[in-house]
């Protein structure tokens, strides 16, 4: 049965070579590759990058098609300052982009330190002002195509942003680039939803939805990446009082229908929370999440399972019907879901890092009205007659792998609280658990803190949030380490998940693309 599902899953998503990586979390969006041949090891002196690449700030993970790897950044007014800078280095990367950008004025050594000497206004810890002759052309989302063997650009598409995260995290896009044969679509921070030709980067079609829709702006900007289905583009605007997903032709950019919101959750009960009582919808509600929507066949039907700010809502991608919804947000206000749901079968996963709330299963019924619930954090807790009782997995923002009926995912919300586990899919029982606690501020680690993965060649490869690379066994019976590498261009916060095609491993952090050859032979 599970052979089956992944072989209609490979069948039903975007057409591309195996060796392709043309979307968040790769062919079949599970973070899993059919690549084989892949390094059991690194070498003793480290891995040697095939390049590493200085890029503006973000975290969207990379994607791959056709030798050409895509990267969504910011070209920003303020420099982030890496280990290793000095003046001649930021010099050279400024000139670099202000070359890409086609703007004739240069930085000189002399020009950014008057910058640093007479600024007055407050620069944000680890940034420093660009002079406003340069700065004027910065501040921009960039979608830049590489050569993927090199990294070396081949074209370059910008456009103006005035996105400031209020939390202080980076201000770069945090949606991953889609691929297909001819085009590529991008999500910014600000929710600018664009449609290039993926040969040219000349722009085919653009909508603003922070405009075209009543948006109330969410805690980090935008962070769910659209997914394709039947030329249809399924993005999570969170447009009130009912568009809290919309479907745009993927040819137009028109809109072709909108769906969830107010009619979604009005009066809904509040699942896991004291008493739970009932929502009321007031039209301020953020409806938006991090999570990206995702695609599956159950019952014969095709399903978006689409994890809003409130919870799951399982919709058909053709028309926005919904056929069921679970309640799902954390109590406290400042929380998000950021974890994509996971499907086997007619059983789909959640997960949240927020409030203890954890994780559920809900087996799907036959005509897609509703579900019951196999197990929950919650559930476990009632039981248990215990509320305080840890949750078996917290998903922050990474999405689990699933082999062999089991879950690996790295658990916890922040550094001091991240730990690697395996969990039975369908029974939520912990087999093991691996503590990767850190302190951000506190002495190097060698822990990887929380991560993401992809599953290759019956291994898994990690990127921990610390830069830490590491092979792991897939063994539901411990953790079980094949090599690790701490990667010299890479700090944290290392939060893009990693990508891999035609054997070359692209990693991200908010400085730097790396990549790595992993093939055994060439």
């Amino acid at each position: 049965m599970m052979k089956k599902l992944c072989l209609l899953l490979i069948g039903l998503s975007l057409p591309a070579m195996a060796a392709d990586w043309p979307q968040f979390l790769g062919p079949t969006a599970d973070g899993v590759s059919t690549e084989t041949g892949l390094i059991d090891a690194f070498p003793k002196g480290g891995l040697k990058p095939l390049f590493a690449k200085r890029i503006g700030t973000g975290y969207a993970a990379p994607s791959i098609r056709d030798g050409k790897a895509v990267v969504f950044h910011r070209a920003s007014k303020l420099y982030k300052v890496e280990e290793g800078d000095n003046f001649e280095t930021v010099v050279k990367y400024v000139n670099a982009e202000l070359a890409a950008l086609k703007a004739k004025e240069r930085l000189t050594v002399e020009d950014l330190q008057k910058s640093l000497k007479d600024t007055t206004r407050r620069v944000p810890r680890g940034y420093i002002p660009l002079p406003e002759a340069v700065a004027k052309h910065l501040d921009v989302e960039v979608i830049d195509c590489l050569e993927a063997k090199t990294g070396n650009l081949i074209w370059r598409h910008a456009y103006p942003t005035g996105y400031e995260d209020p939390y202080g995290y980076n201000n770069g896009p945090r949606c991953a680039p889609l691929i297909t044969k001819d085009r590529i679509y991008t999500y910014g921070a600000e929710g600018v939803l664009l449609c290039l030709d993926f040969a040219t980067g000349k722009q085919l079609w653009r909508r603003d939805t922070h405009k075209d829709f009543t948006v109330i702006p969410n805690f980090f900007g935008v962070g769910s990446t659209p997914v394709l289905e039947d030329g249809l583009l399924l993005t999570m605007v969170g447009g009130q009082p009912n568009s809290g997903m919309v479907a745009f032709d993927a040819k137009t950019g028109k809109t072709v229908w909108t769906s969830t919101g107010k009619q979604t959750w009005d009066g809904t009960a509040k699942t896991g929370w004291p008493g739970e009582p009932r929502m009321i919808w007031r039209g301020q509600e953020k409806m938006a999440s991090y999570a990206s929507p995702v695609l599956a066949t159950v019952h014969g039907k095709r399903v978006a399972f689409c994890l809003m700010r409130q919870g799951l809502v399982a919709l058909d991608p053709k028309t926005g019907k919904e056929y069921f919804k679970r309640w799902f947000r954390a109590r406290v206000n400042e929380s998000v879901n950021a974890s994509n749901p996971v499907v086997i079968g007619d059983q789909v996963f959640c997960s949240t890092a927020y409030s203890g709330d954890g994780s559920f299963v809900l087996k799907i019924k036959k005509d897609l009205s509703g579900y019951t619930e196999v197990w929950s954090d919650h559930q476990r807790r009632v039981q248990a007659d215990n509320p305080r009782l840890d949750e078996v997995l917290g998903l922050h923002w990474m999405t689990p792998i699933i082999h062999e009926g089991n879950l690996y995912a790295f658990s916890g919300r922040n550094e001091p609280d991240a730990s690697f586990r395996c969990v039975e899919f369908t029974t939520g029982k912990l087999l093991w658990n691996q503590d990767e606690a850190w302190q951000k501020y506190g002495p190097p680690s060698n822990k990887y803190g929380r991560g993401s993965f992809i599953q290759a060649d019956g291994k898994l490869i990690v990127l921990g949030e610390t830069g830490k690379l590491g092979l792991f066994a897939l063994n539901a019976k411990k953790p079980e380490e094949l090599a690790a590498y701490q990667v010299p261009q890479l700090r944290y916060p290392c939060w893009a998940a990693p990508a891999i095609a035609a054997k070359r491993v692209y990693l991200r952090s908010e400085a730097y693309l790396v990549c790595y050859d992993f093939a055994k032979e060439r």
